[in-house]
């Protein structure tokens, strides 16, 4: 699922931008900051692990959330870009259904954009990025009376795919999606357990405000 989102949700855009320029002169390009805000969906994948030896399925819930990016354009083609976010809440289930818990994250990632279409006056500008992520989790929670389950936060890679659809010399539509490695050791009362394997698609629509 998550590599046809990755591969499909913007190829239109894409497609598109082969063939569509305008003629009033928007030029986004070098030496412009941006800022990008909407509503994004975290999307784990549908596997994430198993604990105490195997004993227990994981199944990390999808969530909804505020987020906004802050980047800067350095050459026409190349900018960097900083997700961040309102924290998203997870519902988690282990061993189908017979537990069940819930955490935090906040998801900050950094990435190193190309924008194949830049310094030109094309009305749509896809663009793609590389990059890390750090995820810090918090306020985790077992139904386990007493019980202290911990995960600990996470460092992994980052690919970006979006496209900015140009209203004016300020203005664009936007739609991105991320794919985030975030794997987590998990412990509970201080005993390892396992490894949470989160690694979300994370797609974001909304609109882009260039300074």
């Amino acid at each position: 699922m998550h590599k046809t989102a990755l591969s499909s949700l913007l190829a239109a855009g894409f497609a598109a931008a082969a063939l569509t320029a305008s003629t009033q002169a928007f030029a986004y390009g070098a030496g412009d900051f941006f800022t990008r805000v909407g509503v994004a969906k975290v999307d784990p994948k549908s596997d994430n692990g198993e604990l105490v030896n195997g004993s227990l399925d994981v199944d990390v819930e999808d969530d909804n959330g505020f987020a906004f990016t802050l980047g800067y354009r350095f050459t026409d083609k190349l900018g960097v870009e900083l997700l961040a976010a309102e924290p998203f809440d997870h519902d988690i289930s282990l061993g189908d259904g017979a537990l069940s818990g819930s955490t935090d994250h906040l998801p900050p990632t950094l990435t190193l954009q190309y924008y194949p279409l830049g310094g030109t006056a094309a009305r749509i500008q896809p663009y793609a990025g590389i990059g890390v992520n750090y995820t810090r989790f918090s306020d985790e929670e077992i139904s386990i009376p007493g019980a202290d389950l911990e995960l600990d936060n996470s460092w992994g890679a980052a690919g970006q795919l979006g496209v900015d659809l140009l209203i004016d010399d300020h203005w664009a539509f936007n739609a991105a999606a991320w794919y985030l490695d975030i794997d987590s050791d998990a412990s509970l009362d201080g005993e390892d357990i396992g490894k949470v394997e989160v690694d979300p698609v994370v797609v974001m629509a909304g609109l882009s405000f260039r300074f």
